[in-house]
């Protein structure tokens, strides 16, 4: 009889740590599932978007994108492990506006620019925005610069993109006269995309302080308050960034981090 107890007693801490070991197993294994799930979810496809024109009116000087406005966005996004495409209206390369590439201007992350060759040369040969679809990207970021005003502002494919990102309810961010991109943009009603919206963007007032206000063919802050934003502003050159939903926007080349903080927050 004591050979008996004995016998069930082993054979019920057989069966205790059996069981145990199954348990253990199951919670490894949907741990492992999750954590798998989980770099899953941080995984960040992001489209930056750049202008193609690279003459400054009828001045005779150029502009092109703002190396600021890209260069602090993109190594913000780059260095959490976002995978960056560069697409532009016309495809290859990319014009810098070349007062953003003076010492002026100049701030760490410029500087990281202009030694990296491997980004440098992803400027040099852009997809070309009609190659591009937005099924395959989980955000898209405008950098601004003077040259959005004459093309992306009336780009059909950079329109029907950015109709499509916010369709999709995905981030749709722009900084300083990037905003211009959104000028005939339509939200799911039918409605300009900022109408209602809290919005910013390169001020009137900054657009007079570089001497520009007659050689755009609009001013930023007029256009989203035309089409129904609320827009708001801070002092010229402070940082500021906004959003509201889906919709990120900044006022100026010092607002480009705030507008990368913001939409690295929307892709976690």
């Amino acid at each position: 009889m004591k050979l008996v107890k004995t016998i069930a007693l082993a054979l019920t801490v057989i069966t205790a740590s059996s069981c145990k070991d199954k348990t253990n197993n199951t919670t490894s294994k949907t741990a492992l599932e999750k954590k798998i799930e989980n770099n899953k979810e941080k995984d960040m496809n992001v489209l930056f978007v750049l202008t193609s024109h690279d003459k400054l009116g009828d001045t005779g000087k150029k502009t092109g994108f703002w190396v600021e406005e890209f260069a602090n966005p993109y190594y913000t996004l780059l260095d959490k492990g976002a995978k960056i495409t560069i697409a532009t209206p016309n495809g290859g390369a990319a014009p810098i506006d070349p007062s953003s590439d003076s010492p002026d201007a100049a701030t760490e992350d410029t500087e990281r620019y202009n030694k990296d060759e491997k980004t440098k040369a992803l400027i040099a040969n852009t997809h070309k925005l009609a190659d591009i679809n937005a099924d395959d990207f989980d955000a898209v970021f405008y950098p601004g610069g003077h040259g959005p005003l004459w093309d992306l502002a009336n780009d059909e494919t950079s329109i029907a993109l950015i109709e499509k990102f916010n369709a999709q309810e995905k981030p749709v961010a722009f900084v300083c006269h990037a905003p211009a991109a959104l000028k005939a943009v339509k939200g799911t009603d039918g409605q300009p995309l900022v109408k209602g919206k809290k919005v910013t963007g390169f001020t009137n007032s900054e657009e007079a302080a570089v001497g520009l206000t007659d050689v755009v063919p609009f001013l930023v802050e007029d256009m989203l308050n035309e089409n129904g934003g609320i827009y708001s502003k801070k002092e010229d050159w402070a940082a500021y960034a906004i959003q509201d939903g889906n919709l990120i926007t900044g006022q100026n080349p010092a607002s480009s981090e705030l507008v990368a903080q913001k939409l690295l927050e929307r892709l976690k």
